[in-house]
């Protein structure tokens, strides 16, 4: 039985002060357990260094310790995958498919326990993976936890979750706006005010808590580069284009290596083995490429690296992040990709430069604005990718070549037909769900919001004008601040969030109801 509360509390006029306190807790919460993974993450990391370093003195004996030690860290990770499944992973397109219902989470905890640790030994062990998915997954599953504490009903839930994502990547870098556009712009597919508001509760609080732990600098500090000079604003089309190019080749990569395991003999379970493995070689002679590699970017702004040891970089990382995601650990490409826009921002950088006879005070501009461009061809959210940045750099100084490079990146990935690529990964965990022991919603009913964008097919029509997906109740149309109670007669309007019920976990509706509603699937 559908309860009329649960699908109505969304029009009550104190939901919005309701989700603004629910946020906020959630942020703290989240704020907290980021806090602990991100200096487990640092203590992991060190301890890696400290390892190699004592290891190459050993000889012999000490290559067979290392690399005993990284095969039971493979192991151990492919039970951690083998009994939650859903900490495998990003953690992103885990986290859209639990607010669609298509993923079921019985246990929140155990998630969290499971991403927690295998997301310290995976990158802490040196796997190229990031640390920003999985604070993405954590958020989630803590906004989840307190939801069901809190006795919230599954509409208000899917919020919270969202509200804990949100908090989960503010946390991660130190970058509170870049944490709320990303779970509206690729999470939520949605900025109404209810969730926004909530998301921003959420997202500062959790900045708070780890601004009391880590300062008030960003992840990647590039508060010191120069203001771009207008003339170069022509160079930022070419590393847009080649960004653009390079991202679509990402996706691609990325899909292939998946299954590329799959079709070795190799048995799923020694999957994790083989890039921790790789990890070790590479540990000896390029350490710098092991873990996210935000030390590399920094590294890149203060060191005058050779560029044949910086194409090196750029190829062994890329090749390495293929293999350390492809075997499904817990791990996210968030950062890595960033990392790989650094690289070729910096090699972009100085040829420019040189044929320009420049200035090399530019070349963090152009290792900085790769890094935008990156992101926004691999992932097709170039707001987030801009506000970002320009958190990173500190100064809205640099929002017009952000914003330049990223939308011409964004047009080269789009005419190569590239997907986002968290949309790659969700529909493919759609597709192995069918066949895999990740268990999905029970079959309900659920409410979705939607906004209807300029130039959308419903924009100016009748409800009895419009081809409707099977199986779907328009139940509510919200204009500014006045409810409508939809008829046949009522037209629609760009700006309208309109409200339907459909059945839980009804991705291929839920995609229909979104493209008729002019977002992007």
């Amino acid at each position: 039985m559908i309860q009329k509360i649960g699908i109505f509390a969304l029009f009550k006029q104190d939901f919005r002060l309701k989700l603004f306190w629910e946020g906020t807790i959630i942020g703290i919460f989240v704020g907290i357990l980021i806090v602990g993974f991100r200096l487990a993450l640092e203590k992991a990391e060190i301890f890696r260094e400290q390892i190699y370093i004592f290891l190459k003195t050993q000889g012999a004996y000490g290559l067979l310790l290392l690399f005993s030690m990284l095969i039971l860290i493979g192991l151990f990770l492919s039970y951690i995958v083998d009994k939650v499944p859903l900490v495998g992973g990003s953690g992103i397109p885990q986290v859209k498919g639990v607010i669609q219902r298509e993923f079921k989470v019985n246990h929140p905890v155990l998630l969290i326990a499971g991403k927690f640790s295998g997301g310290i030994l995976g990158i802490g062990a040196g796997l190229s993976l990031g640390r920003e998915g999985p604070s993405i997954q954590l958020g989630a599953a803590m906004g989840q936890l307190i939801s069901r504490n809190l006795g919230r009903l599954k509409i208000e839930e899917k919020y919270l979750i969202t509200c804990g994502a949100s908090a989960g990547l503010a946390a991660a870098f130190n970058a509170p706006l870049a944490g709320v556009v990303f779970a509206l712009e690729e999470v939520h597919k949605n900025f109404s005010p209810s969730i926004l508001i909530s998301v921003m509760a959420a997202s500062i609080s959790a900045d708070v808590v780890t601004q009391n732990f880590f300062g008030q600098h960003p992840v990647f500090d590039f508060q010191d580069i120069q203001i771009f000079p207008l003339n170069y604003l022509v160079c930022l089309i070419g590393l847009g284009i080649i960004c653009g190019l390079c991202g679509a080749l990402f996706n691609l990569s990325l899909i292939k290596s998946m299954e590329l395991y799959k079709m070795t003999k190799i048995p799923q379970k020694i999957y994790p083995v083989i890039p921790l493995l790789a990890a070790g070689v590479i540990g000896l002679f390029l350490p710098e490429v092991l873990g996210g590699g935000n030390n590399l970017v920094q590294t890149l702004s203060q060191s005058d690296i050779p560029m044949n040891t910086i194409m090196l970089l750029l190829t062994v990382k890329f090749i390495f992040t293929m293999l350390s995601y492809g075997s499904g650990v817990p791990g996210g490409i968030f950062l890595p990709l960033l990392v790989l826009g650094a690289l070729t921002g910096n090699i972009y950088g100085h040829y420019v430069i040189n044929i320009m006879h420049g200035n090399m005070v530019y070349l963090d501009n152009f290792t900085v604005y790769a890094m935008a461009a990156y992101f926004t061809a691999i992932v097709k959210a170039p707001v987030t990718g801009s506000i970002l940045i320009t958190e990173m750099t500190g100064s809205f100084h640099h929002l017009l070549p952000l914003i330049l490079v990223s939308m011409t990146a964004y047009i080269a990935a789009d005419l190569l037909k590239s997907k986002p690529v968290y949309d790659l990964l969700y529909h493919r965990m759609i597709a192995r769900e069918k066949r895999s022991e990740i268990k999905k919603e029970p079959s309900g009913k659920d409410v979705h919001e939607f906004v209807v964008c300029l130039g959308s097919p419903l924009d100016g029509k009748k409800i009895k004008e419009i081809s409707w997906p099977e199986d779907c109740l328009l139940i509510s149309i919200k204009r500014g601040e006045l409810d409508i109670i939809p008829s046949g007669n009522t037209r629609i309007k760009a700006g309208d969030y309109f409200y339907v019920l459909v059945e839980e976990g009804g991705i291929i509706k839920y995609e229909k109801l979104l493209k008729l509603s002019g977002g992007e699937v």
